[in-house]
């Protein structure tokens, strides 16, 4: 394969690095999530469900936190989720601006029926790594996410 980018040596490892770590990423998150379609539900909508089943009832800018995703971005999914009668919005107090989002019963069964699953999925790839790696994996997502 043609090299077009020819850097300095430190700027083709750190590049090299994000290109693995992006690709296994990205066949990590395909594999994992591949049982939330037919459960009818995008990587949000299941990431906005899981947050609220196993955190409890979320400020909408602290759900979008949890999740990494946008306010806006959010707004939508939630609203989705609103439609299908998983999730429902309510005031907190007497403050507008405060809205809790919570997962109403319906939201409750799905997730419980679809989160084992899930938890097996991300078991079965990451048995790829011993658990001394999955270890030293973490810790090294966690060194290079708290420098961002």
């Amino acid at each position: 394969m043609a090299v077009k980018f020819k850097g300095e040596a430190a700027e083709e490892r750190a590049l090299g690095a994000f290109v693995k770590l992006a690709r296994a990423a990205n066949t990590v998150l395909a594999y994992t999530n591949a049982n939330l379609e037919p459960a009818g539900l995008s990587p949000s909508q299941f990431a906005v469900l899981e947050a609220l089943y196993h955190v409890g009832p979320l400020r909408l800018g602290d759900l979008a936190r949890r999740i990494l995703k946008s306010s806006g971005n959010l707004t939508l999914v939630v609203d989705n989720l609103e439609k299908h009668g998983l999730v429902q919005r309510r005031k907190q107090g007497n403050d507008k601006r405060f809205i809790l989002a919570t997962i109403t019963p319906a939201g409750e069964k799905l997730i419980a029926e679809i989160f084992p699953g899930h938890a097996r999925r991300i078991t079965q790839i990451m048995d790829r790594l011993n658990p001394a790696e999955q270890e030293q994996l973490g810790a090294l997502c966690r060194k290079l996410g708290k420098g961002a």
